[in-house]
């Protein structure tokens, strides 16, 4: 880099006069992390392609709408312009901070991303997750500006500058920057929007959920590609490298983090500790399944006020069942009289192609649709967390927040059928079933105090 480099008039001199070497000399890259694919080939830009991201009529949901040759002409005109201010010098991928952002060609979920970057003073650069800003780069030494409070240089790079200031992840833990002139190291981790960033091996943002920047309401995409930001300073990158997280292990990274508390209320083998029409569902491979064509409401013997609960689930094609949250027990209908059924649901299936949105995945059933597209294929496990605190219900599916919802404050319903339940403040965990063979395993519970 360039400008990252600063000379005596004596040894630019002797630089001057020094015959050049018989081959450029590019710095040999340790060798990319097993298991990780490497995203920059230290020759040129294969692999990726410019954006202007944040031009008008350039942002995903834009990109969405663009017939596929106004996309081609649009990244063309992008690239062209990223090739101005982009270069690979000795090796490494150079912006002179300025000119559209770098984006990888494909679309990456739940990864392990690592990644080295040197930068100036008054630097001010991101890395973007799915297409959203982003893990931020800072110059540390930055003084805190009150007039301008939500801009925080002065704590450090790492944080997800664009969440929402105060939520949980914006500003780093630590501060973990190196000397400029010195490599910087990150390695980050997100499954769903649950975003974990090590900035030189110092851990500063722990498992905080990445907002969607661009519609705050809705949950982070499902996929989306790794952007390098220009933002007015120059910037060095190297050793970038991304390794796709599979299933099993995103759940295991869920249910590890912040487990203490959590106790499981079903041992795997028998039904001890549980009530209703056990006979309607079987124990398999340490899940509760329900059997075919049967069903009904089975559910813990213990109760539950404020609470968390972590389960996995799978559905068969087309399968259907349900969460019993804050059950009253016996053979209520806990649609209506507990405080929700939490819908579980194959809701790509053709079957239900016509539901009520409040019918779907995720939903609080009747009254609160979810946000849709997070599930898993039929036939795999999904990772479930739902926490029900007074009367609001939080739902995230594989890492990602599809329900946030105040029970108390719904009026409307399906059907114009009340659920004189839905103010429940404790009651019975379980499941419904709909004579499908959806399993369960791993369910635990954690309580979370009194009852509000």
């Amino acid at each position: 880099m360039k400008s990252l480099l600063s000379f005596t008039p004596l040894l630019a001199l002797v630089a001057a006069l020094a015959p050049p070497p018989a081959t450029p000399a590019v710095a040999a890259d340790p060798a990319t992390p097993a298991g990780f694919t490497p995203l920059f080939n230290g020759r040129d830009l294969a692999g990726w392609h410019g954006w202007d991201i944040h031009k008008k009529g350039a942002t995903p949901a834009d990109v969405d709408k663009m017939t596929a040759d106004e996309k081609a002409k649009a990244v063309a005109a992008w690239t062209a312009d990223a090739k101005k201010h982009w270069t690979v010098e000795t090796g490494e991928l150079v912006n002179d901070g300025y000119g559209a952002y770098l984006a990888t060609d494909k679309d990456y979920g739940d990864v392990e991303l690592v990644l080295d970057y040197k930068t100036v003073a008054k630097a001010d650069s991101g890395i973007y997750l799915r297409g959203t800003p982003q893990v931020q780069i800072w110059d540390s030494n930055q003084v805190f500006d009150p007039k301008n409070p939500t801009r925080r240089p002065h704590l450090g790079s790492g944080g997800l500058f664009n969440n929402t200031p105060g939520a949980a992840g914006r500003d780093p833990l630590v501060i973990a920057d190196k000397p400029f002139g010195e490599w910087n190291h990150f390695r980050i981790v997100q499954v769903g929007e649950r975003t974990s960033v090590w900035l030189n091996g110092k851990l500063v943002v722990d498992h905080a959920r990445m907002e969607n920047y661009w519609k705050r309401t809705d949950p982070l995409r499902k996929r989306g590609p790794i952007l390098l930001q220009t933002h007015g300073g120059e910037i060095g990158w190297k050793n970038l490298a991304v390794r796709e997280i599979p299933a099993a292990e995103a759940d295991g990274i869920l249910a590890k983090h912040a487990a203490a508390g959590f106790e499981p209320v079903f041992n795997g083998t028998d039904f001890t500790g549980w009530a209703g029409p056990l006979e309607n569902y079987e124990v398999a491979d340490r899940a509760i399944v329900c059997r075919p064509k049967k069903g009904g409401n089975v559910y813990t013997a213990a109760e539950y006020g404020d609470f968390a609960a972590r389960l996995e689930y799978r559905v068969p094609p087309g399968g259907n069942n349900g969460l019993a949250v804050r059950y009253p027990g016996g053979t209520k209908h806990a649609a209506t009289e507990a405080m929700c059924e939490l819908q579980i649901l194959d809701d790509d299936h053709p079957r239900y192609a016509k539901l009520d949105p409040r019918q779907f995945n995720g939903s609080a059933y009747g009254m609160v649709a979810a946000h849709r597209g997070y599930a898993r294929p039929a036939g795999e496990w999904n990772f479930l967390e739902v926490t029900a605190v007074g009367h609001r219900l939080q739902v995230e599916l594989n890492g990602t927040r599809i329900l946030d919802a105040d029970l108390s404050a719904v009026t409307t319903f399906k059907d114009n059928q009340p659920h004189p339940g839905k103010d429940r403040l404790t009651g019975h965990f379980g499941f419904c079933g709909h004579n499908d063979p959806v399993a369960f395993r791993d369910i635990r519970i954690k309580r979370l105090g009194e009852t509000r």
